[in-house]
């Protein structure tokens, strides 16, 4: 008996593992109060790396619920790195989430998000896919306005719940269409009966615009900015890197898997939102003062740069995704975990008020550094990897190679506004008004964290052959 529940439940370890934690946050606030603040942060960042070893568990295929959730080693590499993600965010919130009065709703919130997305990753069925999807919004909404006493974090809450109400609509008129076309909510059953004409190529266009208002791909990023500014620095960064990674895996295993035979038709749309994409993102970082809504367009762009690798094939478009989105959570936390640090230890926000920081902590200010230089894609930075193979991908469709160049000479225009953020940072004729203080170990060890992720996975060429291994055996 032990046995079978035994074989029965390992598929869903990571998920009951999230669910175990949320029950123990919700009885240890009933019944033990702000006095085990520390324990909990401790024994929640152990959780967090017990779901990402769990991840790495053989699996081989399952399914269940009638054949809606599917369990790969690819989606359990990719729920370890959006767990891996989360520990590192959370490591970063140290000093803020010690005197929050809402931790535990915090982690609550957090591990409720993980969950949503998770199902959404294994998700075979489109129902399934919507209520994975939205368990990992609601909560998201929630965080944005965990400032209660803010008005910009009450806007930006109404900001980022009326764009994902609108969003969601649009992508359940786009599902009720499939379901009209195929008669079934299946990926398979779907992918079986669509073809190309124009009723699929509507619901087709509908469902995508619901998925890219997710990811701030342009025009449906305009609340992304005043989001990012509003919420809590740790709530920025969960938005930044976890919910925008998740959707951009499930959006790969969509395009490839059901909607391949409109290949021809979402590869143009693609194309231009790419362009459209990097070319505004670029635009608009480089006037930016508040560190938050730089970091919303500089994520903005990289989406841009991801979708490139769309236009390639399943095999080296999904390899080329998911080993730039292991990058970019190194990357991007690496300069959200300075800014994270700087805002909740001195309450500065914009980009010249770190003027002088490296005369002030060297280390903080290499950190801030070599962060940006892969976001930017400098070598021998992991982002110039990342990178190269996000336009390798692209460019095995040799028709598209005069548009995927033009989509990398705005690397160079990347290069200006990261560059002028790093000069800030290491303006020596300008001190840094605030006296030196001593960083918190966990803060610390996410640092180091980062910076050895974004040196091994540039350097590790087995990070980029395990990813295919994984993806070869999901397609």
């Amino acid at each position: 008996m032990i046995y079978y529940l035994l074989h029965n439940l390992l598929p869903f370890k990571q998920e009951l593992l999230l669910l175990l934690g949320i029950f123990i946050l919700l009885f240890t606030q009933i019944f033990g109060g702000k006095q085990h603040i520390e324990w909990t942060l401790q024994w929640v960042n152990l959780l967090l790396l017990i779901i990402v070893l769990a991840g790495f568990w053989p699996v081989g295929y399952n399914s269940a619920f009638s054949n809606m959730y599917q369990l790969t080693s690819l989606n359990a590499f990719e729920k370890s790195v959006l767990a891996f993600a989360a520990y590192i965010i959370s490591l970063q919130g140290y000093n803020w989430l010690q005197r929050f009065e809402h931790t535990y709703e915090f982690y609550v919130l957090v591990l409720s998000s993980l969950l949503g997305m998770f199902c959404m990753l294994s998700s075979t069925n489109f129902l399934f896919f919507y209520i994975g999807l939205e368990l990992s919004t609601l909560p998201l909404a929630l965080l944005v306005n965990f400032q209660l006493n803010k008005k910009q974090s009450s806007e930006a809450a109404f900001k980022f719940i009326m764009s994902a109400a609108f969003a969601s609509a649009i992508l359940l008129l786009g599902i009720s269409f499939l379901y009209g076309l195929s008669g079934s909510l299946n990926f398979n059953a779907v992918a079986a009966k669509l073809i190309l004409n124009p009723f699929s190529l509507v619901a087709f266009l509908l469902f995508l615009v619901g998925v890219l208002f997710k990811v701030s791909v342009v025009p449906f990023h305009l609340w992304t900015a005043d989001v990012y500014e509003g919420a809590p620095i740790s709530v920025t960064a969960f938005l930044s890197v976890v919910s925008k990674a998740s959707v951009l895996f499930v959006l790969l295993n969509l395009l490839f898997k059901v909607f391949y035979h409109l290949q021809s038709v979402w590869h143009i749309v693609m194309l231009i939102l790419l362009l459209v994409t990097i070319v505004i993102g670029n635009l608009f970082a480089l006037r930016q003062e508040n560190f938050k809504r730089f970091m919303a367009f500089s994520s903005i762009t990289q989406v841009g740069f991801i979708l490139v690798a769309f236009l390639g094939n399943a095999y080296n478009a999904s390899t080329a995704v998911v080993y730039f989105l292991v990058i970019y959570l190194f990357s991007n936390l690496a300069v959200f975990g300075v800014i994270t640090y700087v805002e909740n230890a001195f309450n500065k926000q914009n980009i010249n008020e770190f003027k002088g920081l490296y005369k002030k902590n060297k280390f903080l200010s290499w950190v801030l550094l070599i962060g940006l230089f892969s976001l930017a894609g400098i070598p021998p930075t992991a982002g110039f990897f990342g990178k190269f193979f996000l336009i390798m991908s692209g460019s095995e469709n040799l028709n598209y190679i005069p548009w995927i160049t033009l989509a990398a000479v705005n690397l160079i225009i990347s290069l200006y506004y990261y560059l002028r953020v790093a000069i800030v940072v290491f303006d020596n004729n300008v001190e840094f008004d605030e006296p030196t203080i001593a960083i918190p170990q966990p803060i610390k060890l996410s640092f180091i964290i980062c910076i050895v992720g974004i040196l091994i996975t540039g350097v590790g060429s087995w990070i980029y052959h395990y990813i295919y291994s994984l993806t070869a055996a999901a397609f």
